[in-house]
């Protein structure tokens, strides 16, 4: 004999100017899990807030299961065994995804160019990785250089280099890519690539703070250390190798 299908109630917000995204993906998961799903609408505000009073809850959707209530979107993912990020919880993610778009876009430029010259790829690269984390950088240029501020030496020292920063990050990867004015882009990188490794390496390693890294814009909850040390010395081995290519 076939098990009974089970059953869930989801009360979502559906009104005409507003249809709760969560709610959404809540009845999506729901489905997606097994479950026949009673999709209650809560259509207007007083209906919102009335149900948010009787039940007292201050969010919806809010999915019911056996006559329990299991709570909003998040929560009915931990039910299900899904992993919820904590608010402001530190992560790589944002630069792993730069790095590997960076990678991905590297392949081909080196492909379409040179027939897939391996040797070239690394360049590619850390131009194209360059280019990007500046582009995050000048989203929001001030929020940035607040948070540089809180590390490297140089901005401290001279707060308007936190503003000139993401420029001059995207001024060299814009030049290393396109491989011109090379006495220019080179020296830019090393010099904050290398100004940006040592005041990494002494905040994280030598003066053991915890910090929040700078390097993909100011509003994300990357930890100050190896990725972003690792960063400014892709920098400067850029500079370098490419000094030596130069003379």
């Amino acid at each position: 004999m076939s098990q009974p299908q089970k059953s869930a109630v989801l009360y979502r917000m559906v009104m005409p100017d507003h249809v709760c995204p969560y709610g959404r993906k809540a009845l999506w998961l729901l489905k997606r899990k097994g479950f026949a799903v009673e999709d209650r609408h809560l259509t207007t505000r007083p209906e919102v807030d009335a149900f948010k009073a009787e039940h007292g809850v201050k969010t919806t959707p809010q999915t019911f299961i056996d006559g329990g209530r299991i709570g909003g979107y998040d929560d009915l993912r931990r039910h299900f065994g899904q992993r919820v990020p904590e608010a402001g919880a530190t992560s790589y993610v944002p630069v792993l995804a730069v790095f590997a778009v960076a990678l991905l876009l590297a392949l081909v430029v080196v492909w379409w160019m040179e027939g897939y010259v391996l040797y070239s790829l690394p360049p590619a690269f850390i131009s194209i990785a360059m280019c990007l984390l500046a582009m995050l950088k000048l989203q929001d240029v001030e929020r940035f250089s607040t948070m540089f501020l809180n590390y490297d030496l140089l901005a401290q020292r001279w707060p308007p280099y936190g503003y000139i920063y993401p420029f001059a990050e995207l001024g060299a990867g814009v030049l290393m890519l396109a491989g011109v004015l090379t006495w220019l882009s080179a020296p830019m990188a090393l010099i904050i690539g290398g100004i940006g490794a040592v005041s990494v390496f002494k905040a994280v390693y030598v003066d053991k703070r915890e910090l929040k890294c700078a390097c993909v814009g100011g509003a994300s909850n990357v930890p100050l250390g190896f990725v972003s040390l690792t960063e400014n010395l892709m920098m400067v081995g850029m500079a370098v190798w490419m000094l030596a290519v130069m003379h």
